[in-house]
């Protein structure tokens, strides 16, 4: 499932519900500064490398927004942000614009943007995503900052005590609202974690079935944001603390809005990414390792945009980043190498939904192979998260 499904209708939902607001501004920019003369990426990336995003500004883009210099600019009609690509605070030589995805892009997948719009150089596709459309709009994930998929289910652990799990809610028969698009559900149905007769995939993303039935309910979501903005954000008083699990946790091995490239741009990008994606890896390992600065940027770049349904608070980009630490949602593969990729997980990815697309009639690519759809040529294994 794309994030974009999910919150066209909760983000709507948070315009009446949340505590927070989007803050004001909101008018179109210059363009960012110049990139200093020289540098690394100068003469072997594009410039400015534009990197596609599937939602707003939010933690999980936290790399990307390492990334930026200082006085990064929000264009908010274009709806992206703009300043000198930076390594460690040391310019490159290139710029970097990253792009917002859902409305700023029609709600389409970031694959299909990549086709539609060839000045981007990179995008964030995941895996099922990759998988589905590898015969007609085919990607090649080149790094994978978070190394699980943030997707989960949650419950209210004070109506629910007995649940830690999604296969306790299934033996519990406690109802299950989730998206349509949730190609996941049907390996929790097939696996016969869940019960057909007990999910809804009728959910639209808003907070509203949740609170109407006292959160008796279970929901699907992410992990970096529902368990705060429940607990915290829906206003009114109201607030759940919740458990969850990951659905990377029943066997489902994602890989999350990995860092992509169009399949046939690869070779003519080697040079280029064989520079970049270590630099994404150190940027990752250093928005972790301490998130302030950027999650403020991440904020402002919410903030600038006072037309957006789109609203984001400091405490929940703080949580996020924690959430991704603590919940290995980022963090090194099993050696010690951030961004690389388990061609088993991918391997596994494909045999699950093979029969998922084409029983939807979409079949995917004929005899798909795993390095068809990943690669760790340019990933550094000497780059990774630092035991905590």
């Amino acid at each position: 499932m794309s994030k974009v499904t999910r919150w066209r209708a909760l983000a709507a939902g948070l315009a009446v519900l949340a505590a927070t607001s989007c803050g004001s501004g909101g008018t179109p920019v210059a363009a960012p500064p110049t990139p200093a003369a020289g540098g690394p990426l100068a003469g072997v990336c594009p410039d400015p490398v534009v990197v596609q995003t599937d939602w707003f500004p939010e933690a999980e883009y936290g790399a990307y927004f390492q990334m930026l210099g200082d006085a990064p600019q929000f264009d908010t009609n274009v709806k992206k942000a703009t300043a000198t690509l930076v390594d460690g605070g040391a310019p490159t030589g290139v710029g970097l614009e990253i792009r917002y995805g859902g409305a700023a892009i029609g709600f389409q997948q970031v694959s299909a943007q990549l086709y539609a719009d060839k000045a981007i150089t990179l995008g964030l596709v995941s895996t099922d995503e990759a998988i589905q459309n590898s015969a007609e709009l085919p990607t090649v994930a080149v790094a994978a900052p978070l190394e699980t998929s943030p997707q989960m289910i949650m419950w209210d652990r004070t109506k629910h005590p007995d649940v830690h799990t999604i296969a306790d809610l299934g033996r519990a028969n406690i109802p299950v609202l989730y998206y349509q698009t949730d190609t996941y559900m049907q390996y929790l149905l097939a696996t016969g974690l869940l019960r057909a007769d007990q999910v809804d995939g009728s959910y639209d993303g808003s907070p509203s079935r949740w609170v109407t039935s006292g959160g008796d309910v279970a929901e699907a979501g992410f992990a970096t944001s529902e368990p705060y903005i429940y607990k915290n954000e829906l206003g009114d008083g109201r607030s759940y603390d919740v458990d969850l699990q990951l659905v990377a946790d029943t066997g489902y091995p994602m890989y999350g809005q990995a860092l992509s490239v169009r399949a046939a741009d690869k070779a003519a990008l080697a040079p280029c990414l064989a520079k970049l994606v270590p630099i994404v890896q150190r940027a990752q390992v250093a928005y972790l390792t301490d998130p302030a600065r950027t999650n403020g940027v991440i904020v402002s770049a919410v903030q600038a945009d006072a037309g957006s349904v789109w609203t984001y608070s400091p405490g929940l980009a703080d949580f996020a980043a924690r959430a991704m630490r603590d919940r290995g949602i980022v963090g090194n593969g099993p050696d010690a190498t951030l961004g690389n990729f388990d061609t088993a997980r991918v391997a596994h990815m494909i045999e699950i939904l093979g029969p998922v697309f084409a029983g939807q009639n979409k079949p995917i690519k004929a005899g798909l192979a795993p390095d068809q759809l990943v690669t760790n040529e340019f990933v550094d294994p000497s780059i990774g998260l630092a035991a905590s």
